[in-house]
């Protein structure tokens, strides 16, 4: 979720009055950072991922599923072991956004060497044993990325009731109290939002047209007039896109210049793996003709005026901005990549010329004037006054509620950490063996990256186009993506429409593909037999999934749906076939049912499962 300040929590109003202040002190704390250490170098390979969960508490007798708002009792229980011994924990939980949601990572990051991907998916299993050993009878833990009944009555247990003309959130589906309260942060950023928007938040689905699909879809477009279209599913709050999970990984580099090259390197992978990934059909009880969250979270949080938005004259606002404060990344941030920055980047002057005279190049500087075009959303009473040579939570605070699909992330000061990036796209799956392939073949392309000195850029316009292609209906399979044909050399530039089978398995005489590049390295590496057999078995399922043989879990989903007794060929997701489901789902999950259509046969692998023996090793 980003920056996590402890304190006092400022109201709209008395943010808004420091939104200079902020910016101007975040801009001298980037400079001093960067002074400090951009001929940083030396930092070895290091990684890690985030898992997202959702709480979920089955009603057995009534054939429900809800969501269970436990995450504030169960957080300082699984908080304890880092901090009695932060050297030797062997995972590290904090908040999310839902208060039925925590976030999973492992204790320590791991490092270079390949033997790191034989415990990825044992560390995994690990914390959700550990998570479940606190639930109550009834309880789970799912890595799942949207509840499908998310925002229907009584999604909540203990049920409450949402306040559409009181409250942070003044939803009509999300209730205040499904909020994370063990935190400030959470609960302003949703008022702040809402506030500096100027109206509620403005999310609508395309509805799957069904047979017996009803048209309008429910009533919502006659009370929220202008809002809420017709034929949409329609939600209006934080909560509605900030409720979802994602798996996200962030790398730690050898210096300032590596980082940039993965950043723009891995910036058009990620339409690719949202679509691969792809794992979230299903919102507020409705079958949508989306996959994905990715554009649900962006219209959750997205505080853009009306003038910023293009439907008022700018009046009070400085910028028209073309993009949620949640969307893809607008620009590449190294030098020999300026040329595919073929869309106006929209940024602040006076910040951009302040950058220059502090010596930070054109492309960085670029983009950090163009991350400050927005306004800090949420600010304590305790942070306002900071020492700009030591202190950096003034940048920090309009950077970390710039949630890109790629995070460039400066080392913290005074710290052993690096220069970083972080991968945000991809889709919560289902099982620990599926998150596991995901980061484990994402890491094996940034080696082949830099190992091979690739080049996957193009014009970020292409990416823009990509990213909503990536999340129609069935997009992994029906869907063409541009991406670079040559990635070999860094000179020419021709670029093709490709499906995602060609792209990760590649097509001859076209594109020789993401997973043959990959086998080529490690052709090369001295893999011992263990994570030999683990890797291949992670990109067999991306081989697999990618050509369409085993589906998505977003395609799983709406084939449940779909062919449930229960369905009427309506769109609708009732309590009973939502119950269905996630009873399947979870069976799934725990290997207890076989689900060959997603995961093609056996959903355990062979990876190490002594966790302390294999933490030993770890960086």
């Amino acid at each position: 979720m980003g920056l996590l300040t402890e304190g006092s929590p400022l109201t709209w109003e008395e943010t808004k009055a420091l939104a200079e202040h902020v910016r101007q002190h975040g801009v001298e704390q980037f400079i001093n950072l960067y002074k400090k250490l951009r001929d940083r170098t030396g930092d070895v390979l290091k990684w890690g991922d985030e898992v997202e969960y959702i709480i979920v508490k089955f009603d057995d007798e009534n054939k429900r599923a809800t969501v269970s708002l436990r995450a504030v009792e169960l957080l300082p229980e699984l908080q304890k072991k880092e901090l009695e011994d932060p050297e030797n924990a062997k995972s590290l939980w904090r908040p999310e956004y839902g208060a039925y949601m925590i976030e999973g990572t492992p204790g320590k990051p791991y490092g270079g060497l390949l033997a790191h991907f034989n415990i990825v998916e044992a560390n995994m299993k690990f914390r959700r044993a550990e998570a479940s050993t606190l639930l109550k009878d009834g309880e789970v833990i799912m890595s799942i990325t949207n509840f499908p009944r998310l925002g229907c009555p009584g999604f909540t247990s203990p049920p409450y009731t949402p306040t559409p003309n009181s409250g942070v959130s003044m939803s009509r589906f999300f209730p205040d109290e499904a909020i994370f309260p063990g935190h400030p942060r959470f609960k302003t950023l949703t008022s702040n939002i809402r506030e500096r928007r100027g109206e509620k938040m403005e999310i609508n689905l395309p509805i799957y047209r069904d047979v017996n699909t009803k048209i309008p879809v429910d009533n919502c477009h006659e009370l929220d007039k202008g809002l809420a279209k017709p034929d949409c599913v329609y939600m209006d709050a934080m909560g509605m896109g900030m409720g979802c999970c994602c798996l996200q990984l962030t790398f730690q580099a050898c210096c300032i210049t590596e980082a940039r090259t993965l950043y723009d390197q891995l910036a058009p992978l990620c339409p690719i793996m949202l679509a691969l990934s792809a794992a979230s059909p299903v919102y507020r009880g409705f079958l949508t003709d989306v996959d994905c969250r990715w554009n649900v979270i962006s219209g959750s949080v997205d505080c853009r005026t009306r003038e910023e938005r293009g439907l008022e004259p700018l009046k009070n606002n400085k910028f028209r901005i073309q993009k949620s404060r949640y969307d893809s990344i607008d620009s590449y941030l190294s030098a020999e990549h300026e040329k595919y920055n073929d869309i106006q980047l929209v940024h602040d002057p006076k910040i951009y010329r302040r950058l220059r005279e502090g010596g930070i190049d054109h492309p960085l500087a670029m983009h950090v004037a163009h991350l400050f075009i927005r306004d800090s959303v949420s600010l304590f009473t305790e942070k306002v006054n900071q020492d700009d040579e030591n202190d950096t939570d003034h940048f920090e605070n309009i950077q970390s509620t710039n949630w890109q699909t790629m995070r460039f992330k400066p080392p913290p000061p005074n710290s052993r950490i690096g220069w970083r990036v972080e991968f945000r796209p991809c889709e919560a799956q289902l099982t620990d063996f599926e998150n596991a392939a995901y980061v484990c073949f994402v890491v094996l392309l940034t080696r082949v990256i830099l190992s091979y000195r690739l080049n996957f850029v193009m014009p970020i316009s292409k990416v823009d186009e990509n990213m909503q292609r990536a999340q129609r209906r069935g997009a992994c399979t029906q869907q063409k993506f541009w991406f670079r044909r040559d990635v070999r050399s860094p000179d020419v530039d021709a670029y093709a429409e490709m499906t995602i089978d060609e792209i990760v398995n590649g097509k001859d005489g076209v594109f020789p593909g993401l997973i043959p590049l990959i086998e080529s390295y490690l052709s090369g590496m001295d893999v011992d037999a263990d994570t030999h057999c683990s890797v291949q078995q992670y990109l067999k399922l991306i081989q697999r999934r990618a050509s369409g043989e085993i589906s998505t879990m977003a395609t799983w989903i709406r084939q449940f749906v779909t062919s449930h007794p229960e369905y009427k060929k309506d769109s609708v997701v009732t309590e009973k076939i939502n119950y269905d489901l996630l009873k399947t789902a979870h069976g799934i999950q725990t290997g207890t049912i076989p689900a060959p259509s997603l995961l093609g046969g056996s959903n355990v692998s062979k990876t190490n499962d002594d966790i302390p023996t294999a933490f030993k090793d770890c960086p």
